[in-house]
């Protein structure tokens, strides 16, 4: 997650590289936006406070730029700051927005660009909502709204490594990143997780498409492939950051969850501790912990603890496996 001082890094000492660069003429430019477009986007105009409806519009979706469709924000992260503008509190990826140092007007501001096409957007301050405390103040002009059908769901249940592994092979299944959640600390290391005093649990952040599997299936696997009776701990794993939780985005979710535990119940001689977390903010971890099963199937934890996990599941839920 950015904060503050990592914009002030990029705007200081250089911009993280772009997946890709589109770069045109002046001309090239306005034979693809409108009038308006190009004076923000191009000319680094700003519209009228409060002239968009994207202000108050937080249907899911995705934000990308008007001039070459780089997604640059995801609805999740869009906040109402009451500005006048559309405001998001991240980039939907670090190197999405680039930054640069403004000072128009008498005054020192950091641009957010397209770091793809140098589009302006708008700029960026340090007085959004926490953990990251940034509000990317944009124009609504400067964006596009993409409509998806996706959703995400944060389930622990002990080490994450055996949990990304099994629901990279579900059928629906877009995405898992392996990370933590839950805790008070912001952007929390592997090690200081494992030392017990963050409060986050390690979880996946699954990205799936509720047309090919829902939210209730979802949770019927995770608590049919790890054990949900016992209090901070799996297997050998011991402590709260290996707790079985599952973080919800809704109330509608919070009650999905509760009928779901109900009824896997009885399939428990004891009682399932699961906790029902609302979710807050998702920390995705180091970058070897992710796809790690995938990496390192000869590896002696895989062999001996995930690949277990795994038969079980295929036994079990053989029917959601993708092909």
């Amino acid at each position: 997650m950015l904060k503050w001082l990592d914009v002030i890094k990029f705007s200081d000492f250089g911009n993280p590289v772009p997946d890709k660069r589109v770069e045109k003429t002046e001309e090239e430019w306005k034979a693809l936006l409108s009038p308006e477009q190009f004076n923000i986007a191009r000319l680094k105009g700003t519209e009228r406070a409060f002239s968009s409806d994207l202000c108050s519009y937080f249907e899911p979706g995705r934000y990308a730029c008007v001039c070459c469709g780089t997604e640059l924000f995801d609805a999740e992260t869009k906040f109402e700051s009451r500005s006048g503008w559309p405001s998001f509190t991240q980039p939907i990826k670090e190197n999405a927005v680039a930054y640069h140092k403004d000072i128009t007007f008498g005054m020192q501001r950091i641009e957010a660009v397209c770091n793809t096409c140098d589009a302006h957007l708008g700029h960026v301050f340090q007085d959004g909502p926490k953990p990251s405390g940034l509000r990317y103040c944009m124009n609504a002009v400067s964006l596009n709204k993409v409509a998806i059908n996706e959703k995400k769901i944060d389930i622990g249940g002990g080490c994450f490594w055996c949990t990304e592994a099994i629901f990279q092979r579900i059928i629906g299944v877009v995405k898992v990143e392996s990370g933590f959640s839950g805790g008070s600390v912001v952007n929390p290391t592997y090690r200081e997780v494992c030392g017990g005093a963050t409060g986050h649990a390690e979880v996946i952040e699954i990205t799936y498409n509720p047309d090919e599997i829902t939210f209730d299936d979802l949770l019927r696997i995770h608590l049919s492939t790890h054990n949900p009776t016992t209090v901070d701990r799996q297997g050998a794993d011991r402590g709260s950051q290996y707790r079985s939780v599952i973080f919800y985005r809704s109330e509608e979710e919070k009650q999905s969850a509760m009928n779901v535990i109900d009824e896997v119940q009885k399939e428990y001689p004891d009682m399932i501790v699961t906790q029902l977390e609302m979710f807050e903010h998702f920390y995705k971890a180091e970058d070897y912990h992710q796809n790690y099963y995938n990496r390192n199937q000869e590896g002696g934890y895989c062999q001996a603890v995930i690949d277990p996990k795994l038969a079980k599941f295929r036994s079990v839920h053989y029917e959601k496996l993708k092909q």
